[in-house]
């Protein structure tokens, strides 16, 4: 099925990963530089300017606003919006999809709602994505649950990890992690809500990471062991089954 959110153009056949990295720009901000992982092309770009509060651009590697994700005040379950380009002020647009807590209980424990109205290739009708375990601790995972209120099984389109060095087979720090992309899912849809995610969460440390690392291990066959304080990948995962 196709997950088209923003455009066709960000959706691919084959299973794809992407390296997303934090970079600080200015001293009150961060963006993001976002690569494809087998050409190490850069694919996507985040530049986040002080003086724009509550409001994120993504866009392409020339700077062509693709997306922008924005703030809806006030809001107890920390609702964002995402809307197509770049939003105008002032001018009356509706957005493509809206996140939000699950329950305005539970901090960072608890999961997110993702709501899309509408969207390349998706019918008129409303469909959720849910969004399960600890972004801060980059370990997480998608899941789309179809039109809303029909009870559909949900199915895992995306999931967040930490970015492990091939080489020396060590798991990097948190500003590098790995984005994995089922097949036909929309990348741009997917780092519109990374920077949700990176909003709401941000790197507040999350007791409840285990139960859905555990989960998210036993997709990918990944098993870690500490060394000298830090975390070394035991054995090379085998290819990815979304």
């Amino acid at each position: 099925m196709e997950h088209a959110v923003i455009s066709e153009e960000y959706c691919s056949e084959q299973e794809r990963e992407l390296t997303v990295r934090k970079t600080s720009l200015f001293a009150q901000g961060d963006g993001f530089a976002v690569y494809d992982h087998c050409t190490g092309e850069l694919v996507f770009r985040v530049d986040m300017y002080p003086a724009v509060s509550g409001e994120l651009v993504l866009m392409n590697p020339v700077g062509a606003p693709i997306l922008t994700v924005r703030k809806k005040r006030p809001s107890l379950h920390h609702r964002w919006e995402g809307f197509a380009g770049e939003r105008v002020e002032g001018q009356h647009q509706k957005p493509l999809f809206t996140v939000r807590r699950s329950s305005i209980f539970g901090g960072n424990r608890a999961g997110m709602v993702v709501e899309v109205h509408g969207g390349v290739g998706l019918t008129e009708a409303e469909t959720e994505y849910r969004i399960e375990g600890s972004f801060s601790q980059r370990c997480c995972k998608v899941l789309f649950e179809g039109i809303a209120s029909k009870g559909e099984a949900a199915s895992l389109v995306a999931k967040i990890k930490r970015k492990v060095d091939p080489d020396a087979h060590v798991v990097l720090g948190k500003d590098v992690f790995s984005l994995f992309l089922a097949p036909h899912f929309d990348a741009a849809f997917a780092m519109g809500l990374v920077l949700v995610l990176d909003q709401i969460c941000g790197d507040e440390p999350d007791a409840a990471v285990e139960e859905i690392d555990s989960s998210i291990a036993s997709l990918t066959g990944d098993h870690h062991v500490g060394v000298n304080g830090g975390t070394l990948l035991e054995e090379h995962p085998p290819e990815l089954v979304m």
